[in-house]
């Protein structure tokens, strides 16, 4: 109860933020399925997974940086409202607690990529760890891309327990997100070749709903830049007679 509801608070603190600070440009291909389901996005900062909270309907968990869980009060929130850490080379025993949450109704969102996406445009080839989860629980992956003004993100470098990780913050500005439609995967989540193919498939997938959205911001960029233009004002000309006539 204590996680949900701590869960739901950071999602309804989310929207707010985002509704105050961002320009918020979501466009969505579906409606989202009845019952838990697996949010696989882009990464390209740090804040991203937060702001995906806000659109979730309900409470939801997402696989976030060990990192993150050893910063002080901020890492006992995250694990406290029933985020899971992105433990590596955990030999499934990460997607096995993200099954888990799958199974007693709570959905998910996961990154893919493992890290912060590496330039504009740009992607990491995917970890398995999306198409095992989704292969062994049944859920529904729902694929998102986001796109954002590059040039209003922060990049900092902050230590943890003496290791310096490296982040980006997105703050204020328009933040585009494409929500795609619902895919299942059917197969055994054991079968190597199938894994790596379903991973492939849904990162491929989000790369093209990032480029979706990349496509809105340029639209948008070009029409703001339109509008600031002044109008030019141009002296008429008659062919009449002049006051000297």
């Amino acid at each position: 109860m204590i996680e949900r509801l701590l869960s739901r608070a950071g999602q309804e603190a989310m929207g707010l933020y985002a509704a105050a600070m961002l320009d918020m440009d979501v466009q969505w291909q579906a409606a989202l399925p009845l019952g838990p389901l697996v949010l696989a996005a882009n990464h390209p900062t740090t804040t991203d997974p937060f702001y995906l909270l806000a659109l979730m309907p309900a409470p939801a968990s997402v696989l976030v940086t060990e990192a993150a869980f050893r910063v002080p009060v901020f890492g006992r929130y995250l694990q406290a409202a029933g985020h899971v850490p992105a433990v590596v080379h955990s030999g499934g025993a990460t997607v096995e607690t993200l099954r888990r949450k799958l199974a007693d109704g709570h959905s998910v969102a996961i990154f893919p990529e493992g890290a912060l996406s590496p330039c504009p445009g740009r992607f990491h080839p995917p970890h398995t760890g999306v198409a095992r989860l989704a292969l062994s629980s049944g859920a529904p992956v729902i694929p998102v891309g986001i796109d954002l003004d590059h040039g209003r993100v922060l990049p900092f470098t902050t230590e943890i327990e003496g290791q310096a990780v490296p982040g980006r913050v997105y703050l204020r500005g328009r933040y585009a997100i494409t929500v795609g439609r619902p895919i299942w995967f059917q197969g055994s989540s054991q079968n190597r070749l199938l894994v790596r193919s379903v991973a492939g498939e849904i990162m491929g997938r989000i790369g093209e709903l990032a480029d979706e959205s990349r496509r809105r911001m340029a639209r948008r960029q070009v029409s703001a830049r339109a509008l600031a233009r002044p109008v030019p004002v141009v002296a008429a000309s008659y062919g009449g007679a002049t006051d000297r006539d």
